[in-house]
């Protein structure tokens, strides 16, 4: 029995060693967090100078482009943050619009763009439309819609007609110009008769 005491000994600190290891293992699980929760925080985590991005249409032509001097991505808003953005629509059938700003926002999975600072939206002149030119502090671009809105001051001029509102919608699809709250409105007697005119042409039979 003395020759097995110290084996007997030896075998009861090895159980007592697995036994106090296996608890401090496991209350170390339950106290700490072996990967906590990835705190979203407002830091970029992906970057790029002088980007261009191109949106092409179901035959293949180039309909949204959106190019500025830099773009950085926000993974807790899922946004791209713009410098200097110019933002280009040319969907079938409808006029050519420049879109640009100090800043720029790129959200909503690419369906929306806000133009921040000096925001400037142009329609390009054609056989048949004038130049359109609106400026604010603020324009918001939704290419799907072919449509730009701002709920600020905005400054419009339609060939030689100007008008000055509080906020703005114009469809680029329909050609139609909604300014809301309108506090100056000037229409020239040019435009004033080139609406006449085609006014009397569309009610010919």
């Amino acid at each position: 029995m003395r020759d097995r005491l110290p084996s007997l000994v030896a075998v009861l600190l090895l159980v007592l060693l697995v036994l106090g290891t296996w608890w401090a293992s496991d209350y170390t699980l339950r106290s700490i967090q072996v990967d906590p929760p990835r705190k979203m925080t407002h830091e970029r985590d992906s970057w790029s100078d002088h980007f261009v991005m191109v949106r092409t249409g179901p035959e293949g032509y180039a309909i949204n482009r959106l190019e500025g001097a830099a773009m950085e991505h926000f993974p807790d808003t899922d946004s791209y943050e713009i410098t200097t953005p110019q933002a280009v629509d040319h969907q079938p059938g409808s006029p050519t619009t420049v879109g640009t700003a100090d800043r720029g926002t790129l959200d909503h999975h690419g369906d929306r763009i806000v133009l921040n600072g000096n925001a400037h939206l142009r329609r390009l002149p054609d056989a048949d439309h004038q130049l359109l030119d609106v400026r604010s502090e603020q324009l918001i671009i939704e290419p799907n819609l072919d449509l730009v809105h701002t709920d600020r001051p905005a400054l419009v001029v339609n060939g030689h007609s100007t008008l000055r509102g509080r906020g703005m919608r114009y469809d680029n699809r329909t050609r139609q110009l909604t300014v809301t709250a309108a506090s100056d409105v000037k229409i020239s007697g040019e435009d004033q008769a080139a609406r006449n005119a085609a006014s009397q042409k569309t009610k010919q039979p």
